[in-house]
């Protein structure tokens, strides 16, 4: 373990920093990323909390040189000089906001919430007392933010830093208190945290942040601080009791993180979904941009939750221990089915229109075909699950009514001992997306969570004829209008098929896009498909299109924007 913190000289001296500017803000995250770049290998050997992956070291050095990289790219925009040189607000903000866009891992998920916590204070000064303030509200945010906090962990150091300071007084002797605060409550944190004092370390989390303290210290008082001694390893009996998660461990085999635009609202309803699944939940962030950590067993549902709290993105998925890898398929035997055996992993996929049915199915999926004004009861998605024949099954609704018939189902079939992953799909062309990107050699989880995302990205649209006169939400349409549904709801009420598409079409380019699907039916109007192809050439230069044929049965367009 480390040795108690030296004594400082508090006498400011001529060359010590009374303000935290912009260039200073700048040279602390350089100096932070250099620091725990210096330092991760040693963070990593001592991580034992919350799981023995030995990664704390390398996600709080990937955060914090995301958070550099963010404060230069400040520094070098167009016009950065003179009267338009960034301020503290500016970088401090950056700073932040890097941090949040690129946070790892449970420690760099909370000291991406620190800095934020720092930066709403730093922003509107940055003396000595608006940094002890900044400190405090730093700590208090951190410690909201994670479901269930701990003592002896990064949060109890990011305390010890702010209760150090708490008096104020001039920038570097709040930055030295600080650094001795947190230095000493590092010191104390096996005492506090069981699994650290039988390992014989001290808190990886904490001993990061302390690195944190240290450089900002180093870039105020310009004198770096006496470097930490080497933390011996953890002891052989702790580090196994330690590294139990995972297939066939205690805890959750999965570490589940994506970015995620949403409303508070919907934040406070996902968290009490995470907590339920999983553990070392931690939620930052703000303002419509969070930052979500969890782990879990089931990181298909963890992403789900997102999608259904907003929009998740940047998803990353790591396993903490690996599950064992399926036998080996000899050559000279026959395929599973033919053996009457399971088959590892299938896809079953509500599709409407016999030609798209014909599609997925070549793709490899069991497909359920819905007929107009017959949608697929639970019974039919059961039996679609066991005529899969297969151990672990993926199951595509592709319809916002089936949901609950499709829950029902899985349910159902998780009983029989089949592993099931229900895919919030809402149309068929974010079905199609998700099969487009199925892997059955990798995880379950991984593909669950790789056909998730593929799903969620997709916006997708309508087009139907009305059969009566109806309010919508677009306004009044009669019978025999054209409808162009955007996401379930009417967005275009027209007269003509091709045209109400291309007005469609353009609504949902809008925002960007990569890649239209058409799904077009044998009741479209011949060409249609070559139109509308055409029409995204012309006017949107970096968009691809694919056509695909749905047969009989099918609305007559069906329109998926990536």
């Amino acid at each position: 373990m480390s040795r108690a913190p030296q004594p400082f000289d508090h006498a400011v001296r001529s060359d010590e920093r009374l303000v935290l500017d912009a260039e200073a803000v700048r040279a602390w995250s350089a100096r932070t990323a250099e620091a725990l770049g210096r330092e991760r290998a040693a963070i990593d050997a001592i991580n034992v909390f919350p799981v023995a992956d030995g990664d704390t070291g390398t996600n709080l050095y990937l955060t914090a040189d995301a958070a550099h990289r963010a404060v230069e790219a400040v520094f070098a925009a167009p016009g950065a000089t003179g009267d338009r040189a960034p301020d503290t607000a500016d970088a401090v903000r950056a700073m932040a906001h890097g941090a949040l866009l690129e946070a790892r891992g449970n420690s760099g998920t909370i000291l991406s919430q620190l800095l934020r916590g720092m930066a709403g204070v730093l922003a509107e000064g940055a003396d000595g007392d608006h940094l002890a303030r900044a400190l405090a509200t730093a700590a208090s945010s951190a410690r909201a933010a994670v479901a269930h906090p701990e003592e002896g962990t990064i949060l109890t150091v990011a305390a010890a830093a702010a209760t150090g300071c708490r008096d104020g007084g001039t920038l570097p002797d709040v930055a030295r208190r600080a650094y001795e605060g947190a230095r000493t409550a590092l010191e104390a944190t096996p005492g506090q945290l069981a699994v650290l004092g039988a390992a014989g370390v001290v808190d990886a989390g904490g001993q990061g942040l302390v690195a944190v303290l240290g450089a900002l210290l180093e870039t105020v008082t310009g004198t770096a601080p006496e470097a930490l001694p080497p933390s011996p390893a953890p002891a052989p009996a702790a580090a196994g009791t330690t590294e139990s998660c995972g297939p066939g461990g205690e805890g959750p085999g999965y570490e589940v993180l994506y970015l995620l635009e949403a409303e508070d609202a919907a934040v406070e309803l996902l968290k009490a979904r995470l907590d339920a699944l999983g553990d070392s939940l931690v939620v930052v962030g703000g303002d419509g941009l969070w930052n979500v950590h969890v782990h879990v067993d089931d990181a298909g549902a963890a992403v789900e939750a997102g999608i259904e709290a907003g929009r998740p993105h940047r998803i990353r998925v790591t396993h903490f221990a690996a599950a064992p890898a399926p036998e080996p398929h000899r050559g000279d035997e026959a395929p599973a089915h033919a053996r009457g055996e399971r088959a590892h992993r299938a896809v079953v996929a509500v599709l409407p229109g016999e030609g798209l049915a014909g599609l997925c199915a070549e793709a490899g999926a069991t497909t359920v075909q819905a007929r107009p004004g017959e949608p697929p009861a639970g019974d039919d998605l059961l039996a679609a699950v066991r005529r899969a024949h297969a151990r672990e099954v993926v199951l595509l609704p592709n319809d916002t009514d089936l949901r609950a018939a499709a829950a029902t189902a899985a349910e159902r079939a998780r009983a029989e001992g089949i592993r099931v992953a229900l895919i919030p799909t809402r149309a068929a062309v974010q079905g199609i997306a998700a099969l487009a990107v199925h892997e059955p050699d990798r995880s379950f989880d991984e593909d669950v969570v790789a056909m998730t995302a593929a799903a969620g990205a997709t916006c997708y649209a309508e087009l139907a004829v009305a059969e009566r006169q109806s309010f919508t939400s677009a306004g009044v349409c009669q019978a025999g209008d054209v409808l162009g549904l955007i996401e379930g709801d009417v967005a275009v009420i027209g007269q003509d098929l091709t045209d109400t598409a291309r007005t469609v079409l353009d609504r949902m380019l809008q925002a960007g896009g990569e890649l239209v699907t058409l799904v077009v039916a044998d009741s479209a109007p011949p060409g249609l498909a070559a139109t509308l192809e055409t029409h995204v050439r012309r006017g949107y230069l970096a968009v691809d299109t694919v056509t695909y044929h749905a047969g009989e049965g099918a609305p007559p367009l069906l329109i998926g924007v990536e």
